[in-house]
């Protein structure tokens, strides 16, 4: 699972903004543990926010961001797709990692004596058997290592935190518990971002394609504007709707496809989607993750 994707990237000795990598969270998040297992050796910059780990890459500060973008339970991460476009940025690289969830406590705390679990409400909806188990009641903090911090400042035997083996690691908590997730294929998939798109020449191998898309406001638009996909035999891995500016007739497609745009039945896809779109934007194109082909053999 956490094997690095095989994706071009910057040269793993580099230090200063060129070695480090953005993210959004506190030290020990799990995106912070994202960046540490796809780009070992990398420093990793906390953001307050998603806009804030772009911002540090726009401005030099940082050569990538890595930013959520779906998991396998909770669905989509909000905000990332309307982020996107805008950003300025290029998708250069896919990371996926899978959510271990441990139950973590200050020195001299055990299972015996927890009564309260901290997280954020999404690790909380996904560690239901261990709380039911235990009878712990939830408590909702902004982010799992945020909750590993306050409980390791507040101290005492009766609170304990959701989050990552990291955050035990940087905060000085003890791992009471791992693995305490409801579901095994806890799995969340991160999009690698850069200043720059990825540099050609493109060799061999599996690639996938981001973009966004608006398509004009006639019937079957949408209908037509994939149909060269089909055509093409391009498989189509996600595609999402959300409206622009409030607007309920002003929709856009968040989309990723197999394939380089170099690739001519991609090319052609694209082409027939530009003639059906009043707009279309790709936003990178990179090397696809050992954990996306092993699932796609898998099935």
């Amino acid at each position: 699972m956490n094997t690095p994707a095989p994706t071009p990237r910057p040269d793993q000795t580099a230090t200063g903004a060129a070695g480090t990598i953005a993210f959004q969270g506190l030290p020990g998040a799990y995106s912070d543990l994202s960046c540490r297992h796809a780009y070992p050796g990398w420093a990793t910059l906390p953001c307050p926010s998603f806009e804030a780990a772009m911002t540090a890459v726009r401005e030099g500060r940082a050569g990538l961001a890595m930013l959520p973008c779906e998991n396998s339970l909770a669905g989509r991460v909000p905000d990332i797709h309307r982020l996107l476009p805008d950003s300025g940025l290029h998708v250069v690289g896919e990371h996926f990692e899978r959510v271990e969830h441990c139950l973590l406590a200050p020195k001299g705390a055990t299972l015996a004596t927890i009564r309260r679990a901290h997280s954020h409400p999404v690790a909380l909806g996904q560690v239901l058997r261990l709380l039911r188990e235990m009878d712990l009641a939830a408590v909702i903090e902004a982010d799992t290592a945020g909750a590993a911090a306050l409980i390791a400042e507040r101290g005492g035997v009766e609170d304990a935190a959701i989050a990552s083996e990291l955050a035990a690691e940087i905060y000085g908590l003890d791992v009471l518990k791992r693995n305490v997730e409801d579901e095994s294929h806890n799995t969340t998939r991160f999009y690698v971002m850069s200043r720059t798109p990825l540099a050609g020449p493109f060799g061999a191998g599996e690639w996938v394609t981001s973009f966004v898309f608006r398509v004009r406001n006639i019937p079957a638009a949408l209908y037509k504007a994939l149909g060269g996909f089909a055509t093409n035999g391009v498989n189509m891995t996600k595609l999402e709707s959300y409206m622009v500016g409030g607007s309920f007739s002003a929709t856009q497609f968040l989309a990723d496809v197999d394939g380089h745009p170099d690739d001519p039945a991609l090319r052609r896809a694209l082409e027939e989607l530009a003639f059906f779109s009043s707009e279309l934007k790709v936003l990178g194109t990179y090397r696809a993750h050992p954990y996306r082909l092993a699932q796609r053999e898998g099935n």
